[in-house]
C-alpha cells in the first residue's frame, strides 16, 4: 500500500490527541481512535532549576510553550504524512500530578515558578505538622485524602506559595489568585487564559492535593481550613472523560493524572489489575475497584480515574518512588559517568552485576512505604574492585527493589499476590532493566509495544467522552496491543539475599537530615521555611 493510500485511508478514522506534560518533557501525540496507533508526536526537554539544596522548579512559561512547540510540530508532521488535522476530534492532557502553581487570573501571569512535586523545602514544616498531631501521626489525614502527611503533596506547597512569596500573598488578598496542577494552568491557559480561560481539574489530579476527601469527591472545607487555604482559589473538580472547554478549533475534552492515564493505556480497568510506570520517578498502580482500600503498610489510595459525569469513581492502590529515570540523569549530569541515558544500559550490562554495590537514591528522601523525608542517598558496599560498571548497575537494580517494596506491600493491602507486572515509561525500553526487574520480583514482566501509554490513556478518555464518543471503552471493543514477556532467571533465593542486603542499605540510608536541635548547638539549619501557626489547628 502506497503512502498516499495509507494516509487517505487514516483521515478516515477519527483521530484523537494528547498533551503529555511530564516532569523531564512535554509531548503532543495523535493516535487513531480505532487502532490505537500513534500516527506522529513530538517531544519537548523540560529545565528543572534547583535554587537550594532540596528545592525543584520548573518555569510555567516554558511548560506552556513547550506544549504549544509540541502541538505545532506534531502538526507540521502529520501534514507531510497528507493526515488531515481537522480529523482530530479530542484533545486530551495528561500531567505531572502533584506540583503546584499560583497565577494571576488578570495578567495571566504566573505569580512564581511551579514547584515542582519532588520537592523537599517544606520538609521541616511536614515534620512538625506531624509533631502537632495526637500520638506524632503521619497518617493523621489518612481517612480523609489517602495520603500520608509529607512533602510529596500539593498542600503544603501552596501553603509555602502563600506565606514566602509576596505576590502571591497579595494576590490570595485582592482575589487575584488562582491555584492548580499543572493539568488546571495548561487547560486555563489553552482555553482562554484572562479572556475566560476554564479554571478546572479532574479527580485524579484533585485527590493528590490533601485538600481534597476522596469520599465526597471534592475539596473538603475542613482540610482547606486546616491548611488556611481559601477555597475560592481552587479549580473545579471534574470528571476525567467530559468536555471541559474549546482550544482554538479543537474541544479539550478531558484530564488525567500522568500515573492514572498510564493505568487506563493499560486497559486496567477490572479490580486487582496492576501498572507499574518508569519514568522520573517510578509509579506502583492497582486498580481495587469502586471501593478505596486504605493501606496499612505505607501506600496511598487514590482516585485511578472517572471516566463521566455520572460514571463511578474508581480507586487504585499506589506506591509512589522519587527516583527511577532520573538516577540515570544523575549519573549523567551529576558524576558524569555515562554521556547519554541510552549509555547505561551497555554499560551495566558489561558487569552483569553490582558485585556487591548496593545504591540507595532517595535524593528526595524516602516514599513509599517508608514516607522518610530525612532519608538520603547512599552507595555502600563499595570495594577497590568497584567500578563505574558496577554503580551504573546497581543504579538500575535500585530501581527495581523499590518496586519489589512497593509489590510486597500491595500485595499485603490487596491480600492477592500479582502473578506478573505491566509495565511502561521512558525507561521500559532498557531490556537490562526488565529482566532485572522480573528477576527481583521473581513473576513475569509485561511490557506492551508500544510504550506511550500515558498519553494513550489520555487519548482514550478524551476520545470515550460524551459529545465525542469516538473510542470505545467497553471491554470487548478494547484495541489489543502486543507485549513482550520477561521471566524470571535467576532463582528465588538469589533474588531473596540481594533484596535482604538492599533493605539493609535502606536502614543506613535513613535520619541523615534533621530540623531538630544537634549537639547542643541549636538547630540545623536548612533552606526549608516554616508555615504559620494557622496550618496546626487540629
Amino acid at each position: 500500500m502506497s503512502t498516499a493510500s495509507y494516509s487517505e485511508r487514516i483521515t478516515m478514522e477519527p483521530l484523537v490527541a494528547a498533551i503529555d506534560q511530564g516532569t523531564s518533557s512535554t509531548r503532543f501525540l495523535v493516535f487513531n481512535s480505532k487502532t490505537a496507533e500513534l500516527l506522529s508526536h513530538h517531544q519537548v526537554g523540560i529545565k528543572q532549576s534547583f535554587p537550594k539544596e532540596g528545592w525543584v522548579e520548573e518555569d510555567p512559561k516554558e511548560i506552556l510553550q513547550s506544549v504549544y512547540e509540541c502541538m505545532e510540530r506534531t502538526c507540521e508532521k502529520l501534514g507531510q504524512l497528507n493526515i488531515d488535522i481537522s480529523n482530530i476530534k479530542a484533545v486530551g492532557v495528561t500531567n505531572q500530578r502533584e506540583t503546584t502553581l499560583v497565577w494571576d487570573k488578570e495578567t495571566g501571569e504566573p505569580l512564581y515558578n511551579a514547584i515542582v512535586w519532588l520537592d523537599l523545602r517544606t520538609q521541616s514544616t511536614v515534620e512538625r505538622l506531624i509533631n502537632s498531631t495526637l500520638g506524632k501521626d503521619k497518617n493523621h489525614l489518612k481517612h480523609k485524602t489517602g495520603l500520608p502527611i509529607s512533602t510529596y503533596f500539593s498542600a503544603v506547597k501552596l501553603r509555602w506559595l502563600m506565606d514566602n512569596v509576596e505576590e502571591v500573598a497579595e494576590a490570595v488578598l485582592t482575589h487575584r489568585a488562582m491555584f492548580g496542577t499543572v493539568d488546571s494552568w495548561l487547560i486555563w491557559c489553552l482555553t482562554g487564559g484572562k479572556s475566560g480561560g476554564v479554571h478546572v481539574t479532574d479527580v485524579t489530579n484533585a485527590s493528590r492535593t490533601m485538600l481534597f476527601n476522596i469520599h465526597t469527591l471534592d475539596w473538603d472545607p475542613e482540610l482547606c481550613k486546616y491548611f488556611d487555604v481559601p477555597m475560592e482559589i481552587l479549580p473545579q473538580v471534574k470528571s476525567s472523560s467530559e468536555i471541559y472547554g474549546s482550544m482554538v478549533s479543537q474541544c479539550l475534552r478531558n484530564c488525567l493524572g500522568d500515573q492514572s492515564a498510564a493505568l487506563v493505556g493499560q486497559m486496567c480497568f477490572q479490580d486487582g489489575q496492576a501498572k507499574n510506570t518508569y519514568g522520573t520517578g517510578c509509579f506502583l498502580l492497582r486498580n481495587t475497584g469502586i471501593k478505596p482500600v486504605i493501606s496499612d503498610h505505607g501506600l496511598l489510595t487514590t482516585l485511578a480515574y472517572k471516566l463521566g459525569k455520572d460514571s463511578p469513581a474508581h480507586y487504585a492502590l499506589e506506591g509512589s518512588v522519587a527516583i527511577a529515570g532520573a538516577v540515570v540523569r544523575w549519573l549523567k549530569d551529576n558524576l558524569g559517568i555515562i554521556q547519554s541515558s541510552a549509555e547505561i544500559e551497555k554499560l551495566a550490562g558489561d558487569v552483569g552485576s553490582s558485585y556487591g554495590c548496593y545504591f540507595v537514591p532517595a535524593f528526595s528522601g524516602l516514599y513509599a512505604p517508608y514516607w522518610e523525608p530525612s532519608a538520603r542517598g547512599i552507595i555502600c558496599g563499595l570495594t577497590q574492585f568497584t567500578n563505574r560498571s558496577h554503580l551504573a548497575f546497581a543504579a538500575l537494580e535500585a530501581v527495581c527493589f523499590q518496586t519489589r517494596e512497593i509489590l510486597e506491600a500491595m500485595n499485603q493491602d490487596y491480600g492477592v499476590p500479582l502473578t506478573q507486572l505491566q509495565v511502561d515509561g521512558g525507561m521500559t525500553s532498557n531490556r537490562l532493566l526488565m529482566q532485572l526487574q522480573a528477576d527481583v520480583l521473581c513473576i513475569p514482566v509485561v511490557k506492551p509495544s508500544m510504550s506511550e501509554t500515558t498519553a494513550l490513556g489520555a487519548a482514550m478518555a478524551a476520545g470515550a467522552a460524551e459529545g465525542v464518543g469516538v473510542w470505545s471503552l467497553t471491554p470487548g471493543n478494547l484495541t489489543t496491543i502486543p507485549t513482550d514477556k520477561y521471566q524470571p532467571l535467576i532463582n528465588p533465593e538469589e533474588s531473596e539475599f540481594r533484596y535482604a542486603r538492599w533493605k539493609k542499605a535502606v536502614q543506613k540510608a535513613m535520619n541523615w537530615e534533621t530540623t531538630e536541635p544537634s549537639n547542643g548547638n541549636g538547630p540545623v539549619t536548612h533552606p526549608f521555611d516554616t508555615l504559620g501557626l494557622s496550618l496546626y489547628r487540629g
